[in-house]
């Protein structure tokens, strides 16, 4: 029997298994076709201090082994999520929970935070570092070691919960921002974020995406994701959520192996809900076929060989 339990930051799952952060919703959708109660746990919709209604469409578009998106974090807003949407989550998930927050200054991400602090099913906090900081002409919190740390810092006076920094994979030096959030007093990272990129429509000979740009995600970047997890896994000595790309149990494994504690699924629900499902059901054989009997010792395994 493989033990598939592993530990965040103090904060226990029943296996490493986390749909992502804007493929999963507040998981209403998802519960309708499975029992929720089967998963780690999950990082609901990308949240604000207003209501966001996202970016003009078309903001999806398919590629090779992946898709773009520039949905915008359309969201209801902190005082609706922490009203309605937590405990309509509470009917039907009973485990802890992550909370992915965005923010266009530190102290919308402060504000946020501080209105989680209190709510006895949030887990983890995941602070959404790739939102543009309008103190800065539009540049991501995440792409400069001085205001990721900034940022972190000032969560982190605002909450005990465990508070985890999602890292944007378009910088130089991923481990340079993962160790400014470490200084800052992070308690662990998530990466990566989404790579950018663009379609151009051959008919129209524009842009695919109303926003030009967006987030490509799915197999594609899994080697990019991977090879990141290993940099900041030899970097830091933080948890690591593992994410991008992952979409089997073998490719959970891998990233665990690279030095993930956790990791999450993002756009392989987006093709087939039941992908977390499938993975948690076929991850004991892998792990058998590794032989452990514990999932977590695969933790930073490939760095020990």
């Amino acid at each position: 029997m493989v033990n598939l339990e592993v530990s965040l930051a103090g904060v226990s799952l029943k296996n490493p298994v986390i749909p992502a952060s804007g493929t999963f919703g507040y998981g209403r959708e998802f519960s309708e076709v499975y029992d929720l109660n089967i998963l780690g746990s999950f990082s609901f919709k990308g949240t604000t201090a207003e209501p966001r209604f996202g970016n003009p469409q078309p903001r999806v578009a398919e590629t090779p082994c992946g898709m773009l998106n520039a949905v915008g974090l359309q969201n209801p807003g902190i005082d609706s999520v922490v009203a309605q949407e937590l405990p309509n989550i509470a009917k039907i998930f009973h485990g802890p929970v992550i909370a992915n927050i965005g923010g266009s200054t530190a102290e919308e991400y402060v504000e946020n935070c501080r209105a989680l602090d209190s709510c006895e099913q949030m887990g983890i906090i995941e602070v959404n570092i790739s939102c543009p900081n309008v103190h800065c002409g539009g540049r991501n919190f995440g792409s400069d070691p001085k205001s990721a740390a900034q940022v972190t810092a000032a969560v982190k006076a605002v909450t005990k919960k465990p508070v985890f920094v999602k890292l944007s994979p378009n910088v130089t030096d991923i481990a340079e921002i993962a160790r400014a959030c470490a200084d800052a007093g992070a308690d662990g990272l998530c990466l990566i974020n989404t790579l950018l990129g663009m379609r151009i429509d051959l008919k129209t000979k524009r842009p695919l995406l109303a926003n030009r740009t967006g987030g490509l995600s799915g197999p594609a970047v899994f080697p990019v994701a991977l090879r990141m997890v290993w940099d900041v896994y030899e970097a830091v000595d933080l948890p690591i959520i593992g994410c991008g790309g992952v979409s089997s149990a073998e490719d959970v494994c891998e990233m665990m192996l690279a030095g993930a504690g956790a990791v999450e699924i993002g756009a392989a629900n987006l093709k087939n809900p039941f992908a977390c499902k499938s993975i948690i059901e076929h991850l004991p054989t892998v792990c058998e076929r590794l032989g452990v009997t514990k999932i977590s010792e695969l933790t930073g395994g490939a760095h020990r060989e």
